[in-house]
C-alpha cells in the first residue's frame, strides 16, 4: 500500500503540551497547573439562556455567519470597550472558537511561499497551521529583558519581501505579556511601511491587569488590514461552548465566510444563544473573574520570588512564565522532575517555542487553596535541588 497521510501532516509535532496531561490524568494526587481553562463555571444566567434555547426548540443552524443579534452585540461590545466599529452584517463571522478563526483567516489571506511571523512563546496553533497551508512560518524570538513584548526592532529585522502577515499574539499565552498603546504605535509605522497584514489573537483581552486592552485594529489605518480574534471561552469561562469570531475587512471576511461554510456550516446554535446573553449582561462576571485571577496572580508572583525563582510580572491572561534556568535543567526535565517527586504539572516553555526553554507555563486558572498546596510541593521540590 502507498502511503495514505499527506507529508505536511506527518512533518507537524504533537502538542508539547498533552505530554503532562496524559501522566497527570493517570496519577493519583497529582495537582495539575498547566491547563489554560477557567476553574470558574459558566455564569448560570448564561447557561440558562442556553437552556432556554433547547426549550424552545432552537435547535436549528443558523446562517454561516451566525446569529444576527449575536453578531450585531459582538459589534457593540467591541465598539464600547475597544472603540472599534464594525458592521454586523458584512464583517463578523462566529467561528467555533478563536481556534478555527486563526485557521479560515490564515488559509484566507497566504498563499503558499508567502511567510507568516510568529512571535514565540505563544500559542501552539500557529505554526502549524501556517504549516498546513504551505506558507513559511518565520518565528520572531521575543525577550524577556523585553517583558516578551513585540519591538519594532525585533519585528523589523524579519521582514523580507515574501512576508504577508504578522500574527499578533498579546495578551499573551503562555507569558502574560501585554501590548500596551505605545507598543502597537510603535509596530504600526513598521506594518503601514511594509503593506502587512495583521491577525490579532485577543482570546485575553478582558484579562488585562493594569489599564484596558488596546486593539490594534483601532489605531489609525489598521482597521482595514486586521483580522480581530476573539471569543468567550476565557473572559465568560465558556471553554466548552466552543464559540469564538473574527472581525475584519469585509473583502477578507468574504472570502473565510466560504472555508467557514464549506468546513463547519455554522456555530452551534445553543452556544450563540447563550453568548448573546453574556455580551448583554455579562459584564458583572468578567469584572469578578477578573479580579480572582488577579489575586492569584500577585499571589504566584510573590511566592515564586520568595522561592528564588526569578519571574518577571505578566500583565495579561493567567499564567506565568518563571524562569528557570539556575537549575540547570532544561524546561522538560524540570517539569519531568517536578511531576514525578511532587505530582505537579507545569508546561515546559518549549511547548510553546524554542525560545521557551528555561521557563515553565504556571497557570493561575484554579482556587486560591489548590495554588497554595501546589506551591509548598514546588517548594519542597525547590529545596532538595538545594541540600
Amino acid at each position: 500500500m502507498r502511503n495514505p497521510l499527506s507529508a505536511r501532516v506527518q512533518e507537524i509535532q504533537p502538542s508539547g503540551i498533552r505530554k503532562f496531561f496524559d501522566i497527570v490524568s493517570e496519577m493519583q494526587d497529582a495537582i495539575s497547573l498547566g491547563v489554560g481553562e477557567p476553574d470558574f463555571e459558566t455564569p448560570w444566567h448564561i447557561r440558562e439562556e442556553g437552556v432556554y434555547s433547547l426549550e424552545q426548540g432552537r435547535t436549528f443552524y443558523t446562517s454561516n455567519a451566525g446569529l444576527k443579534p449575536l453578531k450585531e452585540e459582538i459589534c457593540s461590545y467591541l465598539n464600547r470597550r475597544f472603540d472599534v466599529s464594525y458592521d454586523p452584517s458584512k464583517e463578523v463571522i462566529v467561528t467555533v472558537g478563536g481556534s478555527e478563526a486563526i485557521d479560515i483567516g490564515l488559509r484566507a489571506m497566504v498563499d503558499p511561499g508567502d511567510e507568516v511571523l510568529i512571535p514565540q512563546p505563544s500559542y501552539v496553533s500557529y505554526l502549524p497551521c501556517t504549516t498546513l497551508i504551505g506558507a513559511k512560518p518565520v518565528v520572531i524570538e521575543l525577550q524577556e529583558k523585553d517583558q516578551f513584548r513585540l519591538t519594532r526592532e525585533l519585528l523589523e529585522s524579519h521582514i523580507t519581501d515574501k512576508t504577508k502577515v504578522l500574527i499578533l499574539p498579546f495578551p499573551n499565552n503562555p507569558t502574560g505579556a501585554i501590548m500596551e498603546r505605545e507598543d502597537l504605535e510603535a509596530i504600526r509605522e513598521v506594518i503601514l511601511e511594509h503593506d502587512l497584514y495583521v491577525i490579532s489573537d485577543e482570546i485575553y483581552a478582558e484579562l488585562t491587569y493594569t489599564g484596558g486592552h488596546v486593539t490594534i485594529a483601532a489605531l489609525p489605518g489598521m482597521k482595514e488590514r486586521t483580522l480581530l480574534i476573539n471569543g468567550f471561552s476565557k473572559a465568560y469561562a465558556m471553554t466548552g461552548w466552543r464559540l469564538g469570531y473574527v472581525c475584519g475587512p469585509e473583502m477578507i471576511i468574504r472570502q473565510m465566510l466560504k472555508i467557514h461554510q464549506y468546513c463547519i456550516m455554522c456555530a452551534p446554535t445553543t452556544s450563540q444563544y447563550a453568548a448573546i446573553e453574556a455580551l448583554r449582561n455579562g459584564d458583572d462576571d468578567v469584572e469578578m473573574m477578573r479580579e480572582a485571577y488577579n489575586q492569584r496572580r500577585r499571589y504566584l508572583i510573590n511566592a515564586f520570588r520568595e522561592m528564588g525563582i526569578d519571574c518577571f510580572e505578566p500583565l495579561g491572561a493567567f499564567y506565568i512564565f518563571p524562569n528557570i534556568k539556575k537549575f540547570g535543567m532544561t524546561s522538560d526535565e524540570f517539569a519531568t522532575r517536578l511531576l514525578r517527586a511532587q505530582k505537579v504539572a507545569v508546561v515546559p516553555g518549549t511547548a510553546f517555542g524554542d525560545c521557551g526553554e528555561g521557563f515553565l507555563r504556571v497557570s493561575y486558572a484554579y482556587s486560591i487553596d489548590a495554588l497554595k498546596e501546589a506551591l509548598d510541593r514546588i517548594k519542597l521540590f525547590i529545596d532538595s535541588l538545594n541540600p
